[in-house]
């Protein structure tokens, strides 16, 4: 089962619900950290870091030598990351989307590939049970879902161990690295808050992942603040919540320190493991993911 936690906005609790989740699921899992940009689960986690590679996305390398300024490379692209100006060829590698199609369609071989480095991808074990992999975008580059797609290209060809579910913390929000992030789920969970705000950036997000057509439940962090607005928007959504987080101070001082809270609340640890139940008996998709980041 991969399970997608995301929210409309930021700050909602994604990480919290993901890296409790993990600590307290009572079968093999991966949590996989997609919010590339600003990754922060590892800081909860704690995971021991067992191997690291760079990603990289192809980018078009120049033969001024070979071009004839025939424009079919220029005319392809619609990112503008290549031109042609009078007979100078030129390359702008970071509005390249990596298609590889100015290349193909080349007539003089003037193309050849080359690569434009995205980030570092990162695995290891967490509590020395808890699967862990996630990116780092490097400072700079514009193009998270990239790095987003090769995260979870190394999970999947990892060296096989044993069946393994997966949780994926996806980044806040309703733009393209969103929409990645929950692609390769079975099932998403959207994290909101009882106000307005919440509401509000709530709504967009169910809106964005409707046409997907996965499974979608809620997870209501901050109960018992705001008003009911999320609550009557469930209802006449049809959205089952599977749990409510309480409104609480000793969750807020144990997230500041880095602690995971249904480790560091045995109230929160009941809260979250009948959350893993609702969410089998809501979303019953066998492991399908065979994946281990060992080495």
């Amino acid at each position: 089962m991969i399970v997608a936690i995301a929210s409309g906005k930021g700050g909602t609790g994604k990480t919290t619900v993901t890296g409790s989740l993990a600590w307290v699921w009572n079968r093999k899992v991966t949590a996989v950290d997609l919010d590339v940009e600003e990754p922060n689960l590892h800081l909860f986690l704690k995971p021991e870091i067992l191997g690291r590679e760079v990603a990289a996305l192809e980018v078009p390398v120049a033969d001024e030598s070979k071009c004839t300024a025939c424009r079919a490379c220029a005319d392809l692209c619609q990112f503008k990351a290549i031109s042609v100006l009078g007979s100078v060829l030129l390359t702008f590698p970071e509005m390249c989307h990596g298609c590889g199609g100015c290349i193909a369609v080349c007539p003089e071989k003037a193309l050849s590939s080359g690569t434009r480095e995205l980030g570092e991808i990162l695995w290891g074990r967490a509590a020395g049970r808890i699967g862990f992999c996630m990116g780092r975008l490097r400072v700079g580059e514009a193009m998270s879902p990239p790095l987003m797609r090769a995260v979870m290209e190394k999970l999947a060809s990892a060296s096989p161990n044993a069946p393994t579910d997966v949780l994926i913390d996806a980044p806040p929000g309703t733009s393209c690295p969103a929409i990645n992030a929950v692609l390769p789920s079975d099932a998403i969970v959207l994290v909101t808050e009882p106000t307005p705000f919440g509401n509000h950036d709530f709504r967009l997000a169910h809106a964005a992942f409707r046409p997907l057509e996965k499974p979608m439940a809620v997870i209501i962090n901050r109960a018992g603040l705001g008003d009911r607005s999320v609550y009557e928007y469930c209802h006449s959504e049809h959205l089952p919540i599977l749990a409510e987080i309480p409104f609480d101070r000793r969750l807020a001082e144990a997230y500041s320190r880095g602690r995971i809270v249904a480790e560091a609340l045995p109230a929160m640890n009941q809260v979250f493991t009948e959350l893993v139940c609702r969410l089998r008996e809501w979303a019953p998709v066998e492991s399908v993911r065979e994946v281990a980041l060992d080495a």
